[in-house]
């Protein structure tokens, strides 16, 4: 029985010393107290009652959200900033031996390093220079926790809390400047209607212009048109009448007339000219002459 037991036990104690580190993690182990070695991924194998794991570190990458911290700026106004660190231990035996608390020991070395750099800055840049403090504060906390085995990835200021009444200024500020912007906007507006509407009177002035002045070449073309026109049936008109005349003529010529003949068409000419508007005619001798002839002829007929 009691060699059942001591079997049992042995077994047990043997079982105890098979280790099987999980992936993303790595065991520290001791041995009589001092370092021994670090073991990674895999199965492992301990002296019995000689060997201990003194740590198990987790090598994925950590975050770790720091309260609030107060610091206060070059222009000695108090405010409150939270940070977030990302972090991922490099070497589990520096993490292990290093230092006593290595979260605690970020937690503080973030706010001094957080002082150290807002004390150099006012207000206004450090509400604008957030991704400058980020860089500032990563290098500077990866620097101080190389030799903890720890390497610092990120850094990020999540709030940045100012005192309530620079709340209550900014506010305002920001309320002031809308309300600029929204001036600012509408005079703009305005100001590029009033240009628009002036663009389009001038060009409304500049069509009317041109219209005017087409109108005005179309009338002198048609008033010209018509003149040419008025001027071509006049010499159609005299063209006309100087051809009658000269075909009366021809005629005459042709049925042989005599000049008494000749005289008498052009004492009917005369006789016509006479209704006309002209007071005074001048007659050429030889149609006086017949004239005369003509009206003793007439009486001699009345006596008969």
């Amino acid at each position: 029985m009691i060699f059942i037991i001591i079997l049992v036990i042995v077994a047990v104690v043997l079982l105890s010393c098979i280790n099987v580190v999980p992936q993303a993690k790595a065991y520290v182990v001791e041995r009589l107290g001092g370092y021994q070695t670090t073991w990674g991924v895999g199965i492992h194998f301990k002296t019995p009652l000689i060997d201990r794991v003194a740590k198990k570190v987790t090598l994925k990458e950590q975050v770790v959200d720091f309260a609030p911290q107060p610091v206060i700026t070059k222009d000695n106004v108090t405010m409150r900033i939270d940070t977030v660190i990302f972090f991922q231990i490099t070497d589990p035996k520096l993490y292990a031996y290093g230092v006593e608390n290595p979260i605690v020991a970020i937690e503080n070395l973030t706010a001094t390093t957080l002082r150290n750099i807002i004390g150099e800055l006012e207000l206004d840049e450090t509400l604008t220079s957030r991704e400058t403090i980020n860089t500032k504060m990563r290098a500077s906390l990866d620097s101080a926790t190389d030799p903890w085995g720890i390497k610092v990835n990120r850094v990020e200021l999540k709030n940045i809390i100012p005192p309530a009444a620079i709340q209550d200024a900014m506010e305002k500020q920001m309320k002031a400047e809308r309300e600029k912007r929204e001036s600012i906007l509408r005079s703009q507006g305005e100001k590029e209607s009033a240009i628009l509407v002036a663009q389009g009177k001038k060009e409304a002035a500049i069509l009317d212009a041109e219209a005017d002045k087409e109108a005005a070449i179309l009338k002198a073309e048609a008033t010209k048109e018509a003149t040419i026109r008025e001027a071509e049936g006049q010499a159609q008109a005299i063209k006309a009448v100087q051809q009658a005349k000269a075909d009366g003529i021809r005629m005459l010529n042709e049925a042989g007339a005599t000049d008494k003949v000749i005289q008498l068409k052009s004492l009917e000419a005369f006789e016509k000219a006479s209704d006309g508007q002209a007071t005074k005619i001048i007659i050429p001798s030889e149609i006086q002459s017949m004239a005369g002839m003509v009206t003793s002829i007439a009486e001699l007929a009345k006596d008969k």
